[in-house]
């Protein structure tokens, strides 16, 4: 079975953070250049794998072999790509899929990454750990290295998993300043995950409160999302204002790009460290299996304007689903999308569904008198149905705040709303405020 270790990598002086630092940006300017190629073909009726000899090029900078894996990984992107157009053709997928995109741009910022072969890099854990990987000769000239001399990083952190080694990828992320490494690692089944780890979760996913989890184990968790919606709401009114000032020949620029470049970089980072955050807890419960809403027919019937700003732009749901498997997959949890239907509006208490109503993070059941956080008992509904048990007793809930760097545990205070002034229909939203989707 496979897993992944995720560590990072510091460099040891200046010299050498600028020496990768190139190394990732010529990886993304390899990936552009053979995917722009591919598109042209493409858009122009011809073969896309009919491309120039890029390794060649590169090889001098990358080495011979990072160049191939680059251009492979490309070349496997484009495959998964035309086998999703041929069933879209065929009317097997409602959305028609988009190629291959590139990894930024060289005035407005790449996707630093770079893919090292699995026998061209070297990890030693330990007092010393290190991870050496190899650079082309004319980086070596510049940089005044020797011959066989390679780059040598510090790592920080211990392996997850031992076992024969993948393909690593190493990543910049700019926002924090850090580089990463994630490995894929070859594990016996003698090493499969503990049989302590017996519990299961389910997540349900918004955008006023992020996500809001419960776990067999008892414990609930809910990641507040407020500022963050308000800030990339606050980006797009800028964005929408800078676009109405361009002349009707242009629409764009570079302040628009920039801008655009903020407002996306700033979620992917409250997103991937609300991921990490939130497996870690799930890891510590002993759970082995996490369900995650499929919000396909949801998005086809019950989508309005304000709930597809918050969570499909805002919150961008595919991105977050695949972020969590890959972390979920480093901590041998297993993530399965299911159906939500009914989830909101049915009470974890007594399941009644005609006569519950909700007003923002309040839940109300008219039937049994159930009151609480609406997105964690839609959470523990939706645990209890793919579970088929009673969840039980609940811990108290663990509410988390983002501070732009890291998410913080705060008192848990969840909204109170007055019977009298909670809405009687049970629409998908409180006019002016999110509520919730009609069947998710």
């Amino acid at each position: 079975m496979q897993r992944t270790n995720t560590f990072e990598v510091r460099p040891l002086s200046v010299n050498d953070e600028e020496l990768l630092l190139d190394v990732l940006d010529a990886s993304a300017a390899l990936w552009n250049e053979v995917n722009y190629e591919r598109r042209q073909n493409f858009f122009n009726g011809e073969s896309v794998w009919e491309v120039s000899d890029y390794r060649e090029r590169y090889k001098d900078v990358l080495g011979s072999a990072t160049a191939q894996q680059i251009i492979r990984k490309n070349k496997s992107a484009w495959k998964s790509f035309l086998s999703l157009n041929e069933k879209w053709k065929d009317g097997d997928l409602d959305e028609k899929p988009s190629p291959p995109g590139y990894w930024g741009n060289e005035d407005d910022g790449r996707e630093l990454s770079t893919l090292i072969r699995n026998d061209m890099y070297s990890v030693e854990f330990g007092d010393r750990s290190r991870l050496e990987i190899p650079i082309g000769s004319k980086l070596k000239d510049e940089y005044d290295y020797g011959y066989y001399e390679r780059l040598r990083l510090e790592v920080a952190g211990e392996p997850k998993w031992t076992g024969e080694q993948g393909r690593l990828e190493l990543t910049y992320d700019e926002t924090t300043d850090t580089f990463r490494a994630i490995q894929p690692v070859e594990v016996p089944d003698s090493a499969r995950d503990s049989p302590l780890a017996s519990e299961e979760a389910a997540l349900d996913i918004g955008a006023n409160n992020l996500v809001a989890c419960t776990t067999t184990a008892g414990d609930q968790y809910v990641y507040e999302g407020r500022s963050l919606c308000e800030r990339f709401r606050e980006t797009t009114e800028e964005i929408a204002h800078c676009q109405s000032l361009l002349d009707d020949q242009r629409r764009t620029s570079k302040r628009i790009d920039r801008l655009y470049d903020k407002r996306t970089k700033r979620r992917n980072h409250a997103q991937d460290a609300l991921v990490r955050d939130l497996v870690e807890q799930l890891y510590e419960d002993g759970v082995y299996q996490l369900y995650v809403g499929d919000l396909g027919d949801v998005l086809e019937t019950h989508w309005v304007a304000e709930v597809n700003e918050k969570t499909h732009n805002f919150w961008a749901f595919g991105r977050f689903v695949q972020r969590l498997e890959s972390v979920c997959e480093e901590y041998g949890i297993e993530v399965c999308e299911e159906s939500e239907e009914w989830t909101t509006q049915q009470c974890p208490k007594c399941n009644e569904r005609d006569n519950t109503h909700r007003n923002e993070d309040y839940s109300r059941c008219n039937e049994c008198g159930f009151e609480g956080h609406a997105d964690l008992a839609a959470s523990r509904v939706f645990l209890e149905k793919e579970t088929s048990e009673s969840v039980g007793l609940m811990a108290q809930p663990v509410c988390f705040e983002w501070d732009d760097h890291e998410w913080s545990e705060v008192s848990y205070s969840p909204v109170r709303v007055s019977p009298k002034e909670a809405h009687t229909n049970q629409s998908t939203y409180v006019v002016g405020k999110l509520a919730s989707v009609d069947s998710a």
